[in-house]
Parts: structure tokens; sequence; C-alpha cells
């Protein structure tokens, strides 16, 4: 395995209203993947490309119901075709833009999907967890009982072990942990990270979590960020930001915060990353880690959802329970 590149590509499309404009999105991805690759050749090699969250589709309509209806996708389609083909002729990996996706095996959910697809084709599917609730009306595989897939996969690969996570779940340290558990070694972001929280102060949680994330889990980060403009996506604007992190929690490379379509690149080493993780014994938090101690996973805070997809009502209710469950008062 050699030095490669990844690009954190980020987007600035309007909100489609129907499944139908996903094509024109699709498009213009393909032609960014093409543009990086083959522009950045004579200096880097790169060989993964991620999207942010909502590249496909609008993160919010005001019901499960009307998001099956106009937006939500069964997986994969002719769009994932395109990006298997473009995969395949250069032979590399992408890291789509999340979907509005629906399965016939759960009726009426709609899922917040995003594919890690190589040159032979899919590689595996990540279904949000953490949904940002109480805006997104998308299941998570944690409502549905007897889910019978891993919800964190983790794909090994000639570029390493990699792993994604969606936007809210990285606020969750116990999603990140899980996939550095299961073996990754860049962890990948897709984002829709809206201000105030984005990458200005005060706030700049954007910057902050991807880098603790990389730190306490010894891993790369990839995070790619949304760039709309507050008139693609109202009431929000994006602040875009995209970057990459190392194990060490240092910024190899970062987009100008603001909107608008862009693109960074940086190195990725990932013998160098197994080098440090074998002769570390100081700040290797994953070997240091005692799990006996914490308790808190024992019980049950946000409770499942259940087999019908959520409501404002629903979530409402399950996230008065959460509260009331850690002795707030109503």
């Amino acid at each position: 395995m050699t030095l490669y590149y990844a690009a954190a590509c980020q987007t600035d499309f309007p909100s489609p209203s129907d499944r139908e404009e996903i094509g024109d999105r699709v498009d213009r991805m393909c032609e960014i993947i093409e543009q990086t690759i083959v522009g950045y050749r004579p200096f880097f090699d790169v060989r993964l490309l991620v999207f942010p969250e909502f590249a496909h589709s609008p993160p919010v309509y005001a019901s499960a119901e009307a998001l099956h209806e106009r937006l939500a996708v069964e997986l994969p389609n002719a769009h994932t075709d395109r990006y298997v083909k473009v995969a395949s002729k250069y032979q590399v990996y992408i890291q789509t833009g999340s979907f509005l996706e629906k399965d016939p095996a759960w009726p009426g959910h709609v899922f917040n999907s995003t594919l890690l697809i190589g040159p032979g084709g899919i590689l595996s599917k990540y279904r949000k967890v953490n949904t940002w609730i109480p805006w997104e009306m998308h299941t998570s595989p944690a409502d549905l009982l007897d889910y019978p897939d891993d919800p964190f996969p983790v794909v090994d690969t000639p570029l390493g072990k990699l792993g994604v996570a969606i936007c809210y779940d990285w606020l969750f340290p116990e999603t990140i942990r899980q996939i550095a558990f299961n073996g990754a070694e860049v962890i990948i972001r897709i984002s829709a990270y809206m201000d105030p929280w984005g990458t200005q102060e005060p706030m700049d949680w954007w910057t902050l979590v991807n880098r603790t994330r990389a730190l306490e889990n010894t891993a790369y980060v990839v995070a790619s960020n949304q760039g709309a403009r507050l008139e693609n996506y109202p009431p929000f604007s994006w602040p875009g930001g995209s970057m990459v992190v190392d194990y060490d929690g240092r910024v190899l490379a970062q987009a100008d915060p603001g909107p608008g379509e862009k693109v960074v690149v940086a190195p990725i080493d990932i013998p160098r990353l197994r080098w440090e993780r074998k002769r570390r014994v100081g700040h290797d938090m994953r070997a240091h880690l005692r799990s006996g101690p914490h308790r808190y996973l024992d019980r049950e805070y946000l409770r499942p959802g259940g087999p019908k997809p959520p409501s404002s009502k629903t979530v409402d209710e399950r996230i008065a329970a959460a509260k009331r469950g850690m002795g707030e008062p109503d």
C-alpha cells in the first residue's frame, strides 16, 4: 500500500422538489470526480473522493410520507450505476453524498443513506443512526427491531479500512468509537453542518468535533460538508469548510469557510498510521479504554421508534421520555 490522496468535495445545489432532479446533481458530481482526478494528477494521486450529506436530496419535508412519495429512491439505482462506472474507469473509491432511501423491506420508512463505491461496485451502505431529530423524519436502524445488518460497516480496501458516519452521528462519540473498534483506519464524514454550528467561532463545532474524533480514535478523518447557500436550503446556510484530519488531530487541508463548490485534497498514509498504532504506548486511547466503569450505556435513553415511520409527535414523545429517564423536570 502506497501513499494516496483523499479529496473532500462540497456541493452547492438548489433544493430539489422531486426525485426527477437527482440526475442533474449526479451529472455534476461525476464531473467533479473526473475534474479532480485529472486536474490533480500531475501533483497527487487522488484515490478517495467524498461528497456531503444531502448532495442528492434536501434534508426535510413535513413528514416521512412526503419524503417517501417525492424524493426517496431505492439503492442501488441508475444513479449509483454511474458512480460505479466512473470508479471503475479511474480505479478510485467514492463515498457518495447521501440519498433519501426507501426499501421494500421496510415499507413507509425513509433512511438517510450513503454508499461506498469502488472499482468493482458497491462495497457498503451506511444508514444514519443518529438522525437529526426533531427535524429529520428519517428512520434509524436503531429504531427497527431485528434489524439484520451491522449498522456500522467497515470495509477493508486497498486504501485501508474505511468506515463512514453521517453529520449528527459525529456528536455521539460512541458511534465513531464503534466504527473505530470495528477496525476503521479512515473514518469518513459526510455532513450538512449549518451555521452557526459550522466553521466559525465562537462555536466551530465542525473543526472541533472532526479533530477530536480523529485523535481519540487514532484515525484519519475525511470530512465533506455541504456548501449550499441560504437561498438553496432555507432556513439554513451551509458553511462548507470541508477538511482532512490526520490521526493526531492535525488539519492537513481545509476549504475556506463559506458556501460554494470546493475541493481540497490531502495525503493519507496508512502504513504510517499502522506503524504508529502498533508502536505507541502513550495516547493510545483505544488500548487504554476501561470499558467496565462506563455504565451509562446499560440503559435505553431514546427508545426505538418501532415499526411505524417517525412523526413529529412520536419523536417529541420519545425525546421527552428520555429526558424524564435522566431526571430532567417536566
